[in-house]
């Protein structure tokens, strides 16, 4: 992935609690987090970066995945068979990308992380009013 190292990326891995599950994520070394308070995000504390499903690469352990849908059954909830940890999921927002968990990703590559709040409960206003997360699972025309 020579293209995303030219285009400023790093590449993270990372997985789940017991390890059965392994992944590695290009993005910048500054991740932009989101914290959003819907029903289900509530519940699960899920905070997560946004990447084109192009920066995303599964290691390990599909066979160890299942999957978790409700409301509109856009998001794809996946987490571990094993452990029950979501290390990334299919947001709603961008079917296109996946939402990565940074606490999910091995120590080294973060050098900061900005976190967004956002407001799930009124999950369509908000995606009305929010001007760029759905291009964050758009490739960059660098990184293409």
């Amino acid at each position: 992935m020579e293209e995303n190292r030219k285009a400023g990326l790093v590449k993270h891995t990372g997985g789940c609690h017991c390890g059965a599950i392994r992944f590695e994520v290009w993005n910048s070394a500054d991740l932009h987090v989101f914290d959003c308070n819907c029903s289900v995000c509530t519940k699960k504390q899920n905070r997560h970066f946004i990447v084109p499903k192009a920066h995303f690469t599964l290691l390990q352990g599909s066979a160890n995945i299942t999957t978790y849908t409700f409301n509109t059954h856009a998001a794809k909830h996946t987490f571990c068979k094993i452990c029950g940890v979501q290390s990334f999921y299919t947001p709603r927002s961008n079917p296109d990308g996946f939402g990565v968990a940074p606490h999910c990703l091995d120590p080294g590559t973060v050098k900061s992380v900005m976190v967004e709040h956002f407001c799930g409960e009124n999950w369509e206003e908000s995606m009305q009013k929010h001007k760029t997360i759905r291009s964050m699972s758009k490739p960059t025309k660098e990184a293409k």
